[in-house]
């Protein structure tokens, strides 16, 4: 029912008006929001070292004073969808010897573990549109331990655990203060924002804090002119900071109750990064000097510049708060005279409300508080995660010296073969500070959270990747900004069908348009595959990194230095479960246009034969080992011999994921289908047993696509469902249990390779950094594994069952076995019986204390055995996946599943708008 806009429909929220708005075009609702990275320094785009190193050719204790070329970075803070104009909060206790302006980590070589975040923050709240967006920063009141996190940290060994800021005793007299900041949209331009000052000590705290105004600077690198920020003097309480800038416009910050305002320029000061005379006295760290060093000449007097900060000198009681009210607004002849106080309160609150109530439609009837909490933050951790990306690849190589058109061997620069480049666009990000890039496998997971949400959003990101901006054009999707060439697992077609499914059934609408414009781009990367990764064209796949950064016995895109190429059990697998859904998608938009037809019998021998290959290769060694019941990478020697890595781990997990079903109609209305699997048949003699036949009747008459018959199928669920391997008791581990006292040993060139089960931290330099899926469980391929058992079950139906646990004697469906699973994944983050979250592992103050015990973290992986969180702690992309779970056993029975299937419409049980 189509509204006037303003209005709001009787079965929306005013959240969904918005999103409405902003897809039709009628209000840019999605203008601003959490674009800022939250690490910038240490990138690659902003390394200009010779040898690639960017962690040091751009240091943390740099970005203070020097200019970046391609994004910004700040605490807590907001932008432009161009991040042009950029608002974020610096804070000082009076005893660090730098403002907090960004947040604080070790690079890849001071870490134990790699690169690791040194803060305390949280994503607490947002709506799609950031209409209401809440977090949390937790502020030391000493000064900060930068050298001790430092030095701690480089003496520590990888067997060591990581040394965190709350390990160097700095919060354990409760000496911090809880930085509480909201934003909430009177307007698509005008942005309320409340900050609020918690101390929790038990002496008064003096703390200064900056709202802090600034441009991205774009005017060095001559591409616009230069534009400007002046002050109006506080007077009355009524400071105001206004900003020009030639492309976006003219903007106000209200700062009322502000004690000064300081400008200065966002410029590099040459004379301390380069040792070169500064060409301005007022340079990006300038405030910096004024605050902490008193240097009174480091700012403008004539209150001008391109970075500008309203300074807030406070004193607060001990336990108690203040709040500092400022808004940010589109400035215009009518605005210019109006107060940031004029309804301040009640819109705040309404903005509040307006996410409750969006968010009770979101969530399924009958979630728990628990149910609740976990799911608000984890989306919250979601949608705070989008950052603008800028990097165009020719001016940057240019700059390097390197010309993007010229001979390339092979081994050339960096990205050399990515020169078609130009990203300029907001993107979800893994992690913002650890991952501040993005990274094409991980977007497909993220958008699969993000279509509960804003299906629009989701369905652009996907779009993105296969766009002429970032879609190579010999067909590969870009990796991630260290290497955009190597290989991330296919999963951007499974993504792109998935979306389109949860659009349909939780939104009510399918997008028909967009699933043909994508099946398109996806022929091009699918057809890359084929050319570039199935090296003897065997239809067995040699992916080389994958994501699987330590899970082998050897960096797997070294496989040609151990004598021979990698053929990889999950490659393999993915590309099967790519060309399954490439005929899921074909079979779809089939049914509305025969040009269409053709392809589902192309893709359907794209798979028969990657199954064939995978699973019964008439080879000295196979994929799959029938005396052991599972699968294995094979490295295959260039003198002819071959040697399966026998390493019990998610790679020969994925293999189960590789499943897809057709329902009962498709075989009907595409008699090809069965013609073409007869043919293969009596082509193929040896065209049988080991691989589900497509052709047998299952469930409701349904077909399935599966690398795994019966027989096969039971014999991985049998190990992976042991506890003795990989079931535990939080989830599917990575790598099998019984390495820890079993270690995979392989030997070549008088070299031994050794792989043991680690429920932590890795022990391998594999890749570097904090990677590590030695054990830990990893959400991604839980939730893969999840939804593979689903798919199985509507085949199967209820009487198909196995022990789960492998030898308690218990039999389970495979509905129960992956509802169950889900529950394990989900119960990380919620109480248990004891009152505590298995993610804060011995840490009691997050366990107990009221200020913490109620803040989660979305780590990159998760102990082993214990569900402690590690790695990354705000990846929040894949491990936002737990929304899924919940959502899914809330809304789905067994018999609605069984009755509808995977592709059918959902029933009526989403509390979303239809």
């Amino acid at each position: 029912m189509a509204t006037s806009a303003g209005q709001v429909a009787p079965d929306q929220t005013a959240e969904h008006q918005r999103l409405k708005e902003a897809n039709e075009g009628l209000q840019p609702w999605r203008k601003w929001g959490p674009y800022l990275s939250e690490r910038q320094w240490g990138t690659v785009r902003e390394d200009d070292s010779p040898d690639g190193n960017a962690w040091e050719s751009f240091s943390h204790d740099q970005a203070r004073s020097r200019a970046y070329q391609w994004g910004e970075d700040g605490l807590a803070g907001i932008s432009d969808d161009r991040q042009l104009l950029c608002f974020a909060l610096a804070l000082w206790n009076g005893k660090d010897p730098i403002l907090k302006e960004r947040l604080f980590g070790l690079t890849n070589s001071e870490g134990n573990h790699g690169e690791d975040v040194k803060e305390y923050y949280y994503y607490l709240d947002s709506t799609p549109t950031h209409s209401y967006m809440r977090y949390l920063y937790k502020y030391p009141l000493n000064a900060y331990p930068y050298n001790d996190l430092v030095g701690t940290s480089k003496a520590r060994s990888r067997y060591e655990p990581e040394y965190e800021l709350i390990d160097t005793g700095i919060f354990d007299k409760n000496e911090y203060c809880d930085v509480e900041v909201e934003y909430a949209k009177a307007g698509p331009e005008d942005v309320l924002i409340q900050i609020t000052v918690h101390n929790r000590s038990n002496e008064t705290a003096k703390l200064a804090v900056l709202p802090t105004l600034w441009f991205r600077n774009t005017w060095d690198q001559g591409n616009t002119p230069k534009p400007l920020i002046k002050a109006e003097p506080c007077h009355a309480g009524q400071g105001r900071l206004y900003a020009t800038h030639p492309d976006l416009g003219d903007f106000a910050l209200h700062c009322n109750g502000a004690d000064e305002l300081v400008l200065t320029e966002n410029e590099t000061n040459t004379e301390v990064i380069f040792q070169q005379p500064n060409p301005s006295p007022y340079t990006k760290c300038g405030i910096n000097r004024y605050v902490v060093q008193g240097e009174s000449a480091a700012v403008n007097p004539s209150q001008q510049g391109t970075k500008a900060s309203a300074i807030y000198n406070l004193s607060i009681g001990a336990h108690t708060s203040r709040t500092i009210k400022l808004r940010l607004t589109k400035s215009t002849p009518e605005t210019q005279n109006n107060s940031a106080d004029q309804d301040f309160d009640q819109i705040l609150d309404c903005r509040k409300q307006d996410c409750d109530d969006y968010y009770a439609r979101v969530m399924p009837a009958g979630f728990s508080a628990e149910q609740k909490l976990v799911f608000r933050q984890a989306m919250a951790g979601m949608l705070w995660s989008k950052q603008f990306y800028n990097y165009d690849i020719t001016p940057w190589l240019q700059k390097r010296g390197i010309d993007p058109l010229g001979f390339n061997d092979g081994q050339g620069f960096r990205n050399q073969q990515w020169h078609h480049m130009n990203n300029s666009d907001v993107i979800s990000m893994p992690d913002k500070w650890e991952y501040p890039w993005y990274a094409a496998w991980d977007l497909a997971f993220h958008t699969s959270t993000l279509v509960f949400v804003d299906p629009s959003f989701a369905k652009q990101q996907l779009s993105l990747m296969l766009s002429s901006q970032y879609l190579h054009p010999n067909g590969q999707i870009p990796a991630y900004e260290w290497n955009f060439g190597d290989v991330n697992p296919p999963v951007h077609a499974w993504a792109t069908f998935n979306v389109y499914l949860s659009e349909a059934a939780l939104h009510g609408q399918a997008d028909h348009q967009w699933l043909k414009e994508s099946f398109h781009k996806l022929l091009i990367n699918f057809t890359w595959w084929l050319n570039r990764k199935d090296a003897n064209g065997n239809n067995v796949f040699q992916g080389g990194f994958l994501g699987l950064d330590n899970i082998g016995i050897f960096d797997r895109t070294e496989s040609p230095e151990m004598g021979g190429s990698l053929e990889q059990a999950d490659g393999t697998a993915w590309m099967a479960l790519f060309a399954q859904t490439m005929v899921q998608i074909s079979v779809e938009l089939a049914r509305k246009d025969e040009t269409y037809r053709e392809y589902p019998a192309k893709f359907m021998r794209q798979y028969v034969s990657i199954a064939h290959a995978m699973v019964n290769r008439n080879a000295s060694e196979s994929m799959w080992d029938d005396q052991d019941g599972f699968l294995y990478d094979v490295l295959r020697k260039s003198d002819g011999s071959s040697t399966r890595l026998k390493v019990r781990s998610m790679v020969g997990l994925i293999p189960l994921c590789a499943v897809q079903v057709l329902e009962q109609d498709v075989m009907e209305r595409l008699p090809e289908l069965n013609d073409l699997l007869l043919r293969m048949q009596e082509k193929f003699l040896d065209l049988r047993s080991f691989f589900h036949d497509v052709r047998l009747k299952g469930y409701a008459d349904r077909h399935m696509m599966s690398a795994l018959d019966e027989t096969n199928l039971r014999r991985v669920l049998k190990i992976m469902l042991d506890p003795d391997e990989f079931l535990g008791d939080f989830g599917i581990r990575s790598i099998s249990k019984r390495h820890e006292s079993a270690p995979y040993r392989f030997v070549h060139n008088q070299q031994e390779f050794v792989v043991q089960y680690l429920p932590a931290e890795s022990d391998s330099g594999l890749f570097g950094g904090n990677s590590n899926w030695r054990g830990p469980i990893w959400m991604p391929v839980n939730y893969m594994i999840i939804r593979s058992l689903c798919v199985y079950f509507c085949y199967y139906g209820k009487d198909f069952k196995v022990e789960f646990p492998t030898g308690s004697g218990q039999l389970a469906n495979l509905y129960e076995i992956a509802e169950q699973l889900a529950h394990r994944l989900v119960s990380i983050f919620t109480r248990n019986a004891e009152g505590q979250r298995p993610v804060f592992g011995s840490q009691q103050t997050f366990q107990s204390d009221p200020h913490w015990k109620d803040y989660l973290l979305f780590h990159e992986y998760f102990h082993g055995d214990n569900g402690t969180g590690i790695g990354a702690s705000h990846q929040t992309g894949w491990s936002g996946l737990v929304v899924n779970l919940s959502h899914y056993f809330a809304v789905n029975t067994q018999e609605s599943l069984l009755a509808r299937g995977l592709t059918g419409p959902a029933p009526n049980v989403h509390q979303g708008v239809r």
